[in-house]
């Protein structure tokens, strides 16, 4: 069940992401952003850890993907094959997760600018979760 499909939207690109959890949905909409940049990721690179913070469902998937991105930027790396897990202690909500991050010079990468707010969806369903953001590209 866990997946994701990229949908083209307007100039941008979206991705679409599903997964029986919460986090799983968060790791495939993460793989999607990695999909939106590269069509072939190495196997090379090293794992790292990721733990993002925010006060609603939507507002951590945008700062995850956000993260995700700034550790393009800053580390030269694509992280790819994201793992997470979302908890909501104490009314806040929190992933931990963590990601490979293949080194920029061995893909052929695309740009996503970052993440928008635009017809972002967190939603609960009878199977799982599903996720929909849009990427600046």
């Amino acid at each position: 069940m866990a997946g994701y499909d990229l949908r083209e939207h307007t100039a941008d690109v979206a991705v679409e992401a599903r997964a029986a959890t919460l986090g799983g949905a968060f790791a495939a909409a993460a793989d999607g952003l990695a999909a939106a940049q590269c069509d072939r990721v190495p196997a090379a690179g090293d794992r790292f850890e990721v733990a993002v913070t925010a006060e609603s469902r939507e507002a951590l998937l945008f700062d995850y993907l956000d993260e995700l991105i700034y550790r393009r930027d800053v580390e030269s790396v694509l992280p790819v094959d994201n793992e997470a897990v979302v908890t909501a202690p104490e009314g806040d909500h929190r992933l931990d997760g963590s990601a490979r991050g293949v080194p920029l010079s061995g893909v052929d990468a695309r740009e996503v600018k970052a993440v928008t707010y635009s017809e972002m969806r967190v939603d609960r369903r009878d199977d799982g979760w599903e996720v929909y953001v849009v990427l600046d590209v």
